[in-house]
């Protein structure tokens, strides 16, 4: 897909780390941006700095998730690229763990387990299924396109360490539909691909100790360092545009392999 200002763009996600860096991108190539966020501090701000439009978005609630699609739509027209980068966890917690002070056994929360898949997994298809919809009806580009949808998973999701059970199943989940969702929806010419990201400089990390962040990139083979946004951004820009990609899930983590711990 050729990316210009006829084309316009949903980034979840988009006011901040991998997403912001993703809408910075596309709007550097002429893309209309409109950045879904919770965040409605900053999320006006940056998408003003991009010349985009902020909505206040849930990934987790079906009706914000709406209100948010008819306000990008109303403001640039039907969407040809997704990119779903709205995700996180709700606290580590092993299957099952031990008090270390009293000895009690104590299951996991099953409400936080529930909540992780509803953010990662479920936001991620809920946004998916209703865009592919208003792609759906869109005619093709001159290359064949109607649409082009990237997932953000996570190393996680095949390396998941002790206590992330939750994030990684629900990472594992996102990798897991990439393809089945591409076959969906091969007739209708809407492409589909995933990436897992390593270790990333993200505002998560940004407020780590430095010798926590020190530690973390003398652990990627290489290069020994933190990922940048800007380098997510790239890989989602090649499979928006490289019109043969497609059901893929590509890790981008200098090597990585998660320990346990």
């Amino acid at each position: 897909m050729k990316l210009s200002a006829d084309v316009s763009a949903i980034v979840t996600g988009g006011a901040s780390g991998l997403g912001y860096a993703t809408a910075q991108a596309l709007s550097a190539r002429g893309v209309k941006v409109a950045l879904f966020d919770k965040n409605a501090e900053i999320g006006p701000e940056r998408a003003a700095s991009i010349g985009g439009v902020f909505c206040e978005v849930d990934v987790m609630d079906h009706d914000s998730v709406v209100a948010g699609f008819a306000k990008a739509r109303a403001a640039n027209g039907q969407e040809r690229v997704l990119v779903n980068c709205a995700g996180g966890g709700f606290g580590a917690f092993k299957t099952v763990s031990r008090n270390k002070e009293t000895g009690a056994i104590e299951p996991y929360p099953v409400d936080k387990y529930e909540l992780t898949l509803k953010l990662n997994l479920v936001g991620s298809f809920r946004c998916i299924t209703l865009s592919a919809a208003g792609m759906m009806t869109l005619e093709p580009t001159e290359d064949g396109d109607r649409g082009a949808i990237v997932n953000t998973a996570s190393v996680a999701a095949e390396e998941g360490q002790i206590g992330q059970v939750a994030y990684a199943s629900a990472k594992a989940g996102v990798v897991g539909m990439t393809l089945p969702i591409a076959r969906d929806l091969s007739n209708e010419a809407i492409r589909i691909n995933t990436i897992l990201p390593g270790i990333f400089d993200t505002p998560l990390l940004a407020r780590a100790k430095p010798h926590v962040k020190a530690a973390l990139s003398a652990s990627v083979p290489y290069p020994k360092r933190l990922g940048a946004a800007e380098e997510y951004a790239r890989l989602a820009l090649e499979m928006i545009t490289n019109g043969y990609f497609n059901g893929e899930d590509v890790r981008l983590d200098g090597a990585i392999r998660m320990t346990p711990r």
